[in-house]
């Protein structure tokens, strides 16, 4: 209990036996002036009689003293349980503005920079994702975009995200396949999950994967399951799979971006790793995407 409760309730465990003493004396003053003003023959007391003026002085002083006790034990409660809320209220204060790292600036934010030659403004870290309903109309405006032709390097680079605002050759990528409607979802999707992720602060540049032959990717991407594609959940660190799991159970808004984001990354490799080389698709597998399609894949079941 905090020392402002304590005082509190002290106070009011005063004022209780200061009202406890008061009622008592007021008591034993009325029964004083009864047996004071009672005439002589009514004073004639038997055995019986005897007791019952014993049980009637001594029983209000003892219903007196009950109840100061009970509302001393209720004050405590009252004062313990404003002092847990007071104490619940700073915990989510503190958690609210609790210091984090700087996030890594987003891709968007990384292009724009890039374009504009005058300073600029910290950018402010991503909102969290989108609603669904956003996420469609998104999509139904992306629909209307025509295609722009991505080779696999420049879609590589894309998805694994600039290091910073120098480094111009992936913001050039990420430029150019955001233009084409069916790479600008899986990258946003993933930017989303990714996001999210480092706000748990988990970074997908701590999560190297054990490396899974590309032979096994092939076979997933022409829609093989089970067994045959379990080494691509290659991230064993149990940190990260525990956080992820928990996000997964409990956050409906991190489930439903993740789910989302590997629809989208399972029809890109369906899409694309047939034109790839196996040196390409071995550099995939180490991009922040692909990363986070094998972390959020071993725990949704994804692989078998």
């Amino acid at each position: 209990m905090s020392l402002v409760a304590r005082i509190a309730t002290l106070t009011r465990r005063d004022a209780l036996t200061a009202t406890g003493i008061a009622l008592s004396a007021a008591w034993l003053f009325l029964v004083a002036l009864f047996w004071l003003l009672a005439p002589e023959s009514e004073a004639a007391e038997g055995g019986i009689a005897r007791l019952a003026t014993v049980m009637g002085t001594i029983l209000p002083l003892a219903l007196i003293w009950l109840a100061i006790g009970m509302a001393r034990a209720l004050a405590v409660l009252r004062a313990e349980a404003e002092d847990l809320r007071l104490r619940l209220t700073q915990l989510r204060d503190m958690a609210a503005t609790r210091g984090a790292p700087p996030p890594r600036p987003t891709p968007e934010a990384m292009i724009a920079e890039d374009a504009d030659p005058q300073p600029r403004a910290p950018v402010a870290p991503r909102p969290a994702p989108r609603p669904v309903v956003e996420q469609r109309q998104q999509a139904t405006r992306l629909d209307s975009t025509p295609p722009v032709d991505v080779d696999g390097e420049t879609l590589i680079r894309a998805l694994n995200f600039p290091d910073g605002a120098d480094d111009a050759p992936a913001i050039a990528a990420l430029r150019l396949a955001l233009q084409d409607p069916e790479h600008a979802r899986v990258l946003r999707a993933a930017q989303d999950v990714v996001t999210l992720l480092a706000g748990q602060d988990l970074y997908m540049d701590d999560l190297p994967p054990d490396p899974a032959p590309v032979a096994v990717w092939r076979r997933f991407a022409q829609g093989e399951r089970g067994s045959a594609v379990a080494p691509l959940g290659g991230i064993h660190d149990p940190v990260a799979l525990d956080i992820t799991s928990s996000l997964l159970d409990r956050d409906e808004i991190f489930r439903d971006t993740a789910h989302h984001f590997l629809r989208h990354f399972d029809a890109m490799l369906t899409r694309h790793l047939p034109q790839m080389d196996d040196a390409q698709v071995a550099v995939l597998a180490e991009t922040r995407s692909a990363r986070a399609f094998m972390l959020l894949g071993r725990i949704a079941g994804t692989f078998g």
